[in-house]
């Protein structure tokens, strides 16, 4: 998106717009379930359970990455993955207000 079309959006539009477009993937759904299931977790573990290349998995955790639902940590050589906790507390927040019937 543009940066006109983003400045013609609230802060709150832009944000839940990037969650939305990170969640749109069946794949990410899949390997942030994964994750939420196996704290800590590296790629390779991913490529064991889902059915993707592990390109594919790199890929998408990228993404995940850029819209912060997850967090990685290096371990020597080895990048471990965990859910992003307080970003996915902050979406619901936003989601929840959001949604509210006008008063």
């Amino acid at each position: 998106m543009g940066f006109t079309k983003i400045a013609a959006h609230s802060m709150e539009q832009n944000e839940l717009s990037k969650t939305f477009k990170a969640l749109g993937h069946p794949a990410r759904i899949a390997i942030l379930h994964f994750i939420s299931s196996n704290p800590g977790c590296i790629c390779n573990d991913m490529v064991k359970e889902i059915d993707l290349a592990q390109a594919t998995i790199s890929q998408h955790l990228v993404e995940l990455r850029k819209a912060a639902l997850i967090i990685s940590s290096q371990q020597g050589k080895r990048t471990c993955y965990t859910i992003n906790i307080d970003k996915l507390y902050e979406v619901k927040q936003l989601m929840g207000t959001f949604f509210q019937e006008p008063g």
